[in-house]
């Protein structure tokens, strides 16, 4: 009598059934969340060239030029802190000009002690860092709107402190008088170049600040502090970390501003019209976009020289732009091309890569192939059937 029944699986030390290796691939068939792609090699190099163009300018164009465009260059610098300080740590700051007060009187205290002016910049910027520490600790002892107002306080402790130092020149102001040595034309080319580099210093450093996990932990914090700081975020060391960055970039920028104009007076420098200016830049640019600061920068010093001859009307007019900005085009110029278009200069961000339907099918698991009935063999033992080449096996016994 022949009879016939399903063999067992395959017990433990047994053969197991034959498989094809998973096929996937590097999407796994799945969207997945990755960081934006590194600025590609035409980004690079266009943004090369125009970095040479600029720095052949002292060759090519008359001095009025160069000295417009290191005032476009200052600019670009202190909206970019700016902007790495609000648009990115959420940090509105409207007191930055104590910086860039203590940057300026910083290189004429360094200059009265023997070092060179221009050397001088990158010194005072890294005083203004050393003096944003002990600051720190009482600023961000404030929130949101408080801070705000803090800032703009302790920056008019500063002025005061200053003003009163006769050895700076009190209320009055002094003058840079080391550079007065210089040939005039070799001095305005020197200091046209050393602002192209704080710049391009500024933006290089700020975007691989950016791509760094410092960048992923600011971004984290400016959406939501309590839950960046519930998975495990340091957020007062992140913060801190920006504010002495952007302590030492506003330090540079007013380092920048008394070497250009050889002198320095306390009310002007230390004017909340350098953080109205701010302000103005990153909103009519974008805030919390790497691209938002030079865009504004760009439109606001053309305003500046288009409008500058209507006296006070001026003013009326650049505020009247920035609130049409802010109810139409509220993520700013930069904002809305990033929304129509994938044009980014400095992808710093994260995106969401959803695979195409041929990625989806690749990344599936290949089906196993139907494995072929072989005879089974001969049980060991009582009960207990033998090794067979599938599950589906039949046993046939007589």
């Amino acid at each position: 009598m022949t009879s016939s029944m399903p063999v067992p699986a395959a017990r433990a030390g047994s053969a197991a059934p034959t498989r094809l290796p998973t096929q996937r691939d590097g999407s796994g068939g799945r969207p997945r969340v990755r960081r934006g792609r590194r600025a590609n090699l035409w980004t690079t190099a266009v943004l090369g060239i125009v970095v040479a163009v600029l720095a052949y300018a002292p060759f090519a164009v008359y001095t009025s030029i160069t000295d417009d465009l290191v005032t476009l260059f200052i600019l670009v610098t202190m909206a970019s802190m700016w902007n790495l300080l609000a648009g990115y740590a959420g940090l509105v700051s409207i007191g930055q000009q104590a910086y860039i007060g203590l940057g300026a009187y910083a290189v004429l205290q360094f200059s009265d002690w023997g070092v060179q002016p221009y050397v001088g910049v990158i010194v005072a910027a890294a005083a203004c860092a050393v003096i944003a520490v002990p600051t720190s600790l009482l600023a961000f002892r404030l929130r949101g709107d408080y801070f705000a107002v803090g800032t703009w306080v302790i920056a008019e402790v500063y002025h005061l402190l200053v003003e009163r130092d006769a050895s700076l020149g009190g209320g009055s102001g002094r003058s840079l008088t080391t550079l007065s040595g210089i040939d005039a034309s070799v001095r305005e080319a020197l200091t046209y170049w050393i602002a192209l580099g704080v710049t391009v210093l500024t933006v290089a450093g700020c975007y691989l600040l950016l791509r760094s996990r410092l960048g992923l932990a600011l971004t984290a914090i400016r959406d939501d502090e309590t839950a960046a700081r519930s998975v495990g975020v340091s957020v007062s060391l992140a913060k801190r970390l920006v504010y002495l960055v952007s302590a030492a970039g506003c330090g540079a920028a007013g380092g920048l501003l008394i070497v250009s104009s050889l002198n320095v007076q306390p009310d002007a420098i230390f004017s909340v019209q350098w953080s109205a200016y701010m302000i103005f830049i990153v909103i009519i640019g974008g805030l919390g976009y790497m691209e938002g600061p030079i865009l504004g920068a760009i439109v606001f010093f053309a305003l500046q020289q288009s409008l500058s001859s209507y006296g006070v009307w001026y003013l009326v007019l650049i505020g009247a732009i920035a609130m049409a900005s802010v109810l139409w085009l509220p993520r700013g110029l930069w904002g809305a091309v990033a929304a129509r278009t994938d044009v980014r200069l400095f992808p710093v961000g994260y995106v969401v890569h959803t695979p195409t339907l041929r990625q989806r099918v690749a990344g599936r698991i290949a089906p196993a192939p139907t494995p072929a009935i072989a005879p089974a063999t001969a049980p060991d033992d009582a009960g207990e059937p033998g090794d067979a080449s599938g599950p589906d096996a039949d046993r046939s016994t007589a």
